[in-house]
């Protein structure tokens, strides 16, 4: 079998149940840009990026809230510049009245640098803003498993 060589992440789609208020949360809270948008009924989408390149994209297609026991996304992990960059956006997303899992920026392990905040967007999919490190002296929510994993 030949080798598919290395691969990454291009981007993310997400289905969403209100293509204007994830736009509310992903661009005017998180700071995407809208790189492209479909506006026509039934066939609603936005394609998100930063500095030109396409990160995410929505899709007004889903009937019903995200559903953690249902196979799929488990959660949708973005990697800050510093902790100084997870804090603002703690506060910009807190402002919002977004809902959180854990309070305040959380050590992905005991002990361990890196960490971050876990929250939900509009239609309940779980999300994380972390760095590698920077973390340090930050609780860890469980001891014995990866923060990330269990909300």
């Amino acid at each position: 079998m030949p080798s598919v060589g290395t691969l990454t992440t291009g981007h993310i789609g997400l289905n969403v149940t209100d293509l204007e208020r994830s736009l509310g949360f992903y661009a005017d809270v998180l700071g995407f840009q809208v790189l492209r948008e479909g506006k026509e009924e039934g066939r609603r989408y936005a394609f998100l990026g930063q500095e030109g390149r396409l990160v995410l994209t929505l899709w007004q297609q889903a009937e019903g809230a995200y559903d953690s026991g249902r196979a799929g996304l488990h959660h949708l992990a973005f990697q800050a510049e510093s902790i100084d960059h997870v804090r603002a956006a703690e506060a910009a997303l807190k402002a919002r009245g977004t809902d959180f899992a854990y309070e305040g920026v959380v050590a992905h392990a005991e002990g361990a640098a890196s960490g971050g905040i876990f929250f939900h967007d509009p239609d309940g999919t779980r999300l994380e803003i972390s760095v590698p490190s920077g973390a340090e002296g930050a609780e860890a929510p469980t001891e014995a498993a990866p923060t990330c994993g269990f909300f």
